[in-house]
């Protein structure tokens, strides 16, 4: 005997159609991409909190690394990264603003908030920019290791980090010219530093109160600081000057630790990127009135939906990256 249910009605959770869950088209589209983005970034911070776990003890400290301040001289840990945060942060009110603007169909604030949050986003990508270029500039230099372990050094009067340029002596010898009738060839190298290894060690043993540390960290949570001796004996160990950081070698420390970072934030400033030039699009398309003829501003709620994902993927980079 077959047994029917009835419910009563044919009203269903899901009602389909051009608007599944009351959303247009664009909107879902949007979302679905968020969404596949959101998961390739925390495949990103995942992978980056296994690497710090397991290099825990020569992990980089970021106070250490992120101490520059346009225009400034002088140490300001983590100063210019809580700026560029604020920025983003402040863009994605403004954006607020401007889809809360496009509801009304208040075109000439829609034009004003749209302004204020590509100026945001432009100076968040300038600032990254420069961030970047300071990063791999470097600072102060340091010594390779065989082992690929990086000594800093340290004036033992001031406690604070002491330049290859403060003590360094230069050698004539080491800076041999290209030079084609003796019949000296080289291959390309686009690597070069300021000083030479032996002018650096040179240097430092003409130098008391230099000392060298090592990049592992100890229990009060600060780099390893060595002694005379201990530093005149770790020297003999080094095999390179380095400068700055690339995706090859790293004066703050380990390898990965740059690696990620241009990875992260670069694939991060990206987005800031394409969301910059799609808003301009967007901001010209609201002056000209296209949205007003349309009749709405959905356009303009759609690439808010971006960028305040874009922003949210920063505090998150910047608790992980920077913060913790």
């Amino acid at each position: 005997m077959d047994t029917t249910v009835t419910t009563g009605t044919e009203d269903s959770v899901w009602g389909g159609g051009n608007r599944p869950l009351n959303a247009s088209y664009g909107k879902m589209m949007m979302w679905f991409f968020i969404v596949s983005d959101a998961l390739t970034f925390s495949g990103f911070l995942v992978s980056y909190g296994f690497s710090r776990f397991k290099f825990i003890e020569t992990w980089p400290i970021a106070d250490e690394v992120f101490t520059h301040v346009p225009f400034f001289h002088g140490n300001f840990p983590m100063y210019y990264v809580a700026f560029m945060t604020f920025i983003l942060i402040m863009s994605s009110v403004t954006m607020v603003l401007a889809v809360d603007a496009g509801h009304k169909m208040l075109q000439k604030k829609v034009i004003f908030y749209m302004f204020l949050t590509i100026i945001g986003g432009a100076i968040f990508v300038g600032s990254q920019a420069w961030e970047w270029a300071t990063f791999i500039k470097g600072d102060y230099g340091a010594l390779e290791t065989k082992g690929g372990r990086i000594l800093q050094f340290v004036n033992a009067e001031t406690g604070e980090r002491a330049a290859l340029r403060d003590f360094s002596t230069e050698l004539p010898e080491d800076r041999i010219k290209h030079e084609k009738n003796a019949g000296i060839w080289y291959q390309a190298d686009g690597y070069t530093t300021s000083f030479s290894l032996n002018e650096v060690i040179e240097g430092f043993k003409a130098s008391p109160n230099i000392l060298i540390r090592t990049e592992t960290i100890n229990e009060e949570g600060e780099k390893t600081l060595l002694t005379r001796q201990e530093s005149l004996a770790k020297l003999k160990n080094a095999t390179q000057v380095v400068e700055g950081a690339n995706l090859i070698h790293n004066e703050y420390g380990s390898r990965l630790f740059a690696d990620f970072f241009f990875f992260i934030t670069g694939f991060h400033g990206f987005h800031v990127f394409s969301g910059v030039l799609i808003n301009i699009i967007i901001f010209f398309n609201v002056i000209l009135g296209t949205y007003e003829k349309r009749g709405h501003y959905e356009m303009v709620e759609k690439v808010g939906l971006y960028w305040h994902f874009v922003d949210l993927v920063w505090v998150f980079v910047f608790t992980f990256f920077y913060l913790v």
